[in-house]
């Protein structure tokens, strides 16, 4: 009889191990604000930023070499994280300060209704409009913003991101799986100017890209981004407490990346290799095989199925992306699913252009090269210089690019041709444009072919012929005086030229000629 019941209670606990293993992960989603951090990281061999705790997820975990967003624009890339679409698949989300529209399902939602607690601290979806399309809340999750924190720079954000996390987990129910978006809003400008040299850094040591002006001013501003990046890091060291603590760290999917490059000129919404090319560090206990090193091409859309399949769930019948699992269970590095092609694009940014119009570009990244076309190449791509190119953030470097012209003015903000081409293993900085180049026509043509066919299979208005319909969504943002300044006066111009013209098509009655 007792070797019976011993048999029974050792099935029994059996029994209880397997279901706690099959219960699904966890998901920790942590996502910076403006980090060029596929170059400013650690992990990826950069010295002058200190990113430990990046470096240990990636350590840990597997470290993907080629992430991309589709859009370099806060709102449109978290739009393409939580929906799993690319932006111009969006309708009026693929636009900086646009509605969300409700039609389309987002992650947190679908895993919620499955069982799962969601939650949200920091920065979310935006910055645009969820209500009007129709959402209670952000598409992110409910909010946990109670908890602040001192900080060592003025113009860092006071938000206790792990703090509020623990309070999310401690509310949450025990014998349920959570999935939490922590969202920093750094390095988003502005910065504590000098805070960089007052904290220790030296401005010898930073490494100033090719796009950028090496000066005093540029390094010294580089080094407040690194502060903000670094403030960053040590919230994902305490995140990693917390889960430690609550005995749930190997048992969560831990994402680290950001949404775009970082605040600067010739970055952030620019489609160039800095703007759209993101960090990223997944840990998972043992789920991953640590130490690995991916070299697929893996876009931000590629999170919501991803997250979706290892809760069990199918992938939304809406989503475009493809899951990572094979990816993330595999026990190799290099190249796993042989991705090797991302499209990037984007419409209209931050305004300052007559009629709110946008800057139309679609590109294609392969492993040899970056495809650029340009829609409209007689519009300015950081907005009109009269608004002080205002898809360009305000900066130091920014003010040292307009007063010393030349070079690197039309860099970041000269109009561009109809088409660009850089060699990525040779010029990843993208600073040297060959599309004129009559040696590599034939490489712009058939790149030109596969992206257009791959956007018309993507239903991209852009490559059907309806791209006008981008610039037909409502813009949501608050305009700066200084904009709508100028927006009346050209108004006026614009009337008293149709005044002009009206005068001069009018009839003339004729006169009597002069005795």
């Amino acid at each position: 009889m007792k070797k019976h019941l011993a048999v029974s209670l050792l099935f029994l606990a059996s029994v209880v191990v397997a279901l706690a293993a099959e219960r699904p992960p966890n998901i920790l989603f942590i996502i910076y604000d403006d980090w060029n951090g596929s170059t400013h990281a650690g992990a990826y061999g950069c010295d002058w930023v200190k990113t430990p705790n990046f470096d240990r997820v990636a350590r840990e975990g597997v470290l993907f070499k080629n992430a991309f967003t589709s859009n370099p624009k806060c709102s449109p890339c978290r739009a393409s994280i939580l929906t799993g679409r690319n932006t111009w698949q969006l309708e009026e989300a693929a636009c900086h300060y646009g509605i969300f529209p409700a039609k389309f399902a987002v992650y947190p939602d679908l895993l919620e209704k499955a069982g799962y607690t969601v939650g949200l601290t920091g920065k979310g979806w935006g910055p645009g409009d969820f209500k009007t399309g129709g959402r209670a809340r952000n598409p992110a999750g409910p909010g946990f913003d109670k908890l602040t924190q001192a900080v060592p720079a003025s113009a860092i954000g006071k938000n206790d991101y792990p703090g509020n996390f623990e309070a999310f987990l401690q509310q949450r129910p025990a014998d349920k799986p959570f999935c939490f978006w922590m969202g920093f809003t750094e390095p988003h400008r502005g910065y504590e100017p000098g805070s960089g040299v007052r904290l220790g850094k030296k401005l010898e040591d930073v490494k100033v890209p090719a796009f950028l002006p090496d000066n005093p001013i540029v390094r010294g501003d580089l080094l407040d981004y690194a502060v903000e990046v670094e403030w960053g890091d040590t919230q994902i060291g305490r995140a990693l407490q917390v889960l430690e603590a609550a005995g749930e760290l190997d048992n969560t999917v831990i994402v680290v990346t950001s949404d775009h490059g970082m605040p600067f000129p010739f970055v952030k919404g620019q489609i160039h290799e800095d703007g759209f090319h993101l960090p990223l560090a997944i840990r998972w206990g043992q789920g991953i095989k640590p130490g690995r090193v991916v070299e697929d091409f893996i876009n931000v859309r590629d999170f919501a199925p991803t997250f979706l399949e290892l809760a069990g769930l199918p992938a939304h019948p809406q989503m475009t992306g493809r899951s990572l699992a094979n990816i993330l269970r595999s026990e190799k590095s290099g190249w796993i699913e042989n991705r090797d092609v991302m499209l990037v694009g984007k419409e209209r940014h931050d305004i300052g252009r007559p009629n709110d119009l946008g800057y139309p570009v679609r590109a294609i990244r392969t492993k040899e090269f970056l495809y650029i076309h340009n829609f409209h190449p007689e519009r300015w791509p950081a907005c009109n210089p009269e608004t002080d190119f205002g898809n360009c953030d305000p900066g130091p470097t920014k003010e040292a690019i307009k007063s010393l012209g030349g070079h690197f003015y039309e860099l970041s903000f000269g109009k561009r041709l109809p088409d660009e081409l850089y060699d990525i293993q040779r010029d990843p900085e993208c600073v040297n444009n060959l599309a004129n180049d009559l040696a590599f026509e034939p490489t712009v043509g058939q790149l030109r072919y596969k992206m257009m066919g791959m956007l018309k299979d993507e239903g991209d208005p852009r490559a059907l012929g309806n791209g006008a319909i981008f610039d037909t969504y409502k813009y949501v943002g608050d305009r700066a005086k200084g904009y709508e300044t100028w927006l009346k006066a050209q108004n006026a111009r614009l009337e008293e030229e149709k005044a002009k013209m009206e005068e001069q098509a009018r009839p003339r009655k004729a006169t009597a000629p002069a005795n």
